[in-house]
């Protein structure tokens, strides 16, 4: 979900508080109708803040004046999680490292923003304004507003997608020439540069995990790493810019070093598209994860825009494609929330009945964690008026912290999870219940439910039999 330009949420600058609330809810409740578990909502796009900040202002995408606190006042981020919690999905704070201001002919700026407080750490290329990635003191307060952001929210990852250095607009070179002599040490411009992006991550990796060792960290570069003609190791593509050489963004370094949890390439591209076709690029991220997980950025937005988008068949196809690495794709991310809206060639039907029709658990990370929840507790009971089975669930100990918990249905009174699909999720609340409406009023004994708790790291206990019927 973008809130740069209002791209997604809020749909617009302006909006009441209640407004803006209902709005989020309603697209929580469309993603999670369409069989989605987690959303990446982007908080902080332009050194700014969806949140109450002592870094950094209120965005101007919220009430359309920079510094401007939402009306009546709430907390937007602290909202969003926790409805994002309440349906037992992610949530993943979405944040530009170094966009400042995102049209210096028409942002709103307000005077305590940092361009005004620090003007001396910013460069301007292209009408938009950067903080200046080599600058040591930019990398020192980029990190402290993620800490704090971290320390603060029960958030489950922080994201940032592609823009690091900006991309190259033809003709103009990126205005860092005296950072670089200043601290480029000897270094080519280039490697200086790809080394100021590397430091950051590290830096961030690092104080994301200082504040909560669980929380994620994940990146959503551009899809292309390099051309294979600059590199064997790089893609069978003539991408125009690419992460390595022109964002400065050598992704596989951070994936093999483990700085990073996971990745999100946008492959936004067709099938067969000349310069970048879908299916290389999804070969070749999927054999250069290093062990991280990897998520596959599908470009719903594009819908409609040339042939192959009008091409119904095209999402469902490349889902199945993702579908073929099992062990190396982990899922999927869409871009953008907003696109879904008008169900495009009916996708969010294909998902709902097709692709996405149970419930997905999302991959633990266990380098993060891999202890298991304890075997969830459960008291069942029957209401004969209703035809309703309820199975009230509960922790297993109170020291559990739990996302949910999953319900398998089996033919038999054995339950095997590795190939099991789940039949629904409960998000955990102190009374959370499965319910079954019954067709008959005694037991059919058609059917053996179970029950596992998954905790907030998505670790899964060993199934519990809740009952027969």
């Amino acid at each position: 979900m973008a809130s740069v330009e209002n791209i997604d949420w809020p749909s617009k600058r302006g909006l009441a508080a209640d407004s803006q609330r209902a709005e989020f809810i309603r697209l929580l409740e469309m993603h999670q109708r369409n069989g989605l578990n987690a959303v990446i909502v982007q908080v902080r796009p332009a050194a700014d803040a969806l949140y109450p900040s002592s870094y950094e202002p209120w965005s101007e995408w919220l009430s359309g004046t920079q510094g401007k606190a939402p009306s009546p006042y709430y907390d937007p981020l602290e909202f969003m999680i926790e409805e994002t919690h309440k349906r037992g999905m992610e949530f993943h704070a979405w944040c530009n490292p170094y966009r400042a201001i995102y049209s210096i002919a028409k942002s709103s700026v307000s005077p305590s923003h940092i361009t005004r407080t620090h003007p001396e750490w910013f460069l301007t290329y292209g009408g938009t304004r950067y903080f200046d990635p080599g600058n040591k003191e930019v990398q020192d307060w980029v990190t402290q507003v993620i800490r704090d952001i971290v320390h603060r929210y029960n958030i489950d990852a922080i994201h940032f997608d592609d823009y690091f250095y900006p991309y190259r607009i033809p003709g103009k070179e990126f205005p860092d020439d005296a950072s670089f002599s200043k601290y480029g040490n000897g270094m080519s411009k280039e490697d200086w540069r790809r080394s100021n992006v590397d430091s950051i991550i590290v830096s961030l990796g690092q104080v994301i995990k200082e504040e909560k060792r669980t929380c994620k960290f994940g990146i959503s570069p551009f899809g292309v790493w390099r051309n294979i003609a600059r590199d064997t190791a790089g893609s069978e593509t003539q991408a125009g810019q690419t992460n390595y050489d022109d964002l400065y963004a050598d992704i596989l370094l951070w994936l093999k070093n483990g700085w990073i949890d996971y990745v999100v390439p946008q492959l936004y591209w067709e099938f067969g598209f000349r310069h970048a076709p879908y299916e290389v690029l999804l070969d070749w991220w999927a054999r250069h994860s290093f062990g991280r997980q990897c998520y596959i950025g599908l470009g719903i937005f594009k819908a409609g825009t040339n042939p192959a988008w009008r091409d119904k068949t095209l999402l469902p196809r490349e889902i199945q494609a993702y579908r073929n690495y099992p062990g190396e794709v982990q899922g999927a991310v869409y871009f953008s929330s907003s696109s879904f809206a008008s169900n495009p060639y009916g996708w969010n039907d294909s998902l709902r009945q097709h692709y996405y029709s149970y419930p997905a658990l999302i991959p633990p990370m266990p380098w993060l964690d891999s202890v298991q929840p304890h075997e969830p507790v459960s008291r069942n009971e029957y209401n004969r008026k209703d035809s309703l089975l309820t199975a009230w669930l509960g922790k297993g100990s109170a020291d559990d912290n739990l996302r949910g918990f999953a319900i398998y249905r089996s033919a038999s009174p054995t339950l095997d999870l590795d190939s099991a699909h789940v039949f629904q999720f409960v998000p955990y609340d102190p009374v959370a219940a499965f319910e079954l409406k019954t067709a008959l009023p005694q037991p059919s004994k058609g059917a053996w439910y179970f029950v596992t708790a998954v905790s907030t790291t998505n670790v899964e206990s060993p199934p519990v039999q809740l009952f027969n019927w």
